[in-house]
């Protein structure tokens, strides 16, 4: 498991929430506990609402990780990287998934909700949790986003 805390923060808007419910109860499964953050249900909302507040859990360091969903996932990603503490990245498939734990060292899942069945939404969690970090010359290059 790339994360200690087994507190997973999870944040979406409407076009996210079923899938997101979904994902609650495969965390539950796993043993894991979640804050939700957002939406609480599937009628129209604001990602950047739900986005700040993982965020901000994360800045605050009472979260280490989460997931996020939205229509594309484009607007959450965006939103979440502009906080200097949170890489996150957008992935579409379990491949992505898990390669944006090993080599972009992510602490947030961006899903784009639309775009994504509910059969292979839990394999994209798992491999995003399960997979480690591979440092070296990941970590030479993670080292290099924040210089400005």
């Amino acid at each position: 498991m790339n994360f200690i805390n087994t507190t997973i923060g999870l944040a979406s808007d409407h076009t996210g929430y079923e899938l997101k419910e979904t994902i609650k109860s495969h965390l539950k499964k796993r043993g894991f506990q979640y804050v939700d953050f957002g939406a609480c249900s599937a009628d129209s909302s604001d990602y950047p609402d739900f986005a700040h507040k993982l965020c901000d859990a994360i800045e605050r360091k009472d979260l280490e990780t989460g997931i996020a969903l939205c229509g594309t996932g484009n607007g959450m990603v965006i939103t979440c990287n502009k906080y200097k503490c949170i890489r996150a990245g957008l992935a579409w498939n379990t491949e992505i998934a898990q390669l944006i734990s090993a080599h972009n060292k992510a602490n947030i899942l961006i899903i784009p909700a639309r775009y994504i069945v509910k059969d292979t939404i839990t394999q994209m969690v798992d491999a995003f949790l399960d997979t480690p970090f591979e440092g070296d010359r990941h970590l030479v290059r993670i080292n290099k986003i924040n210089l400005k």
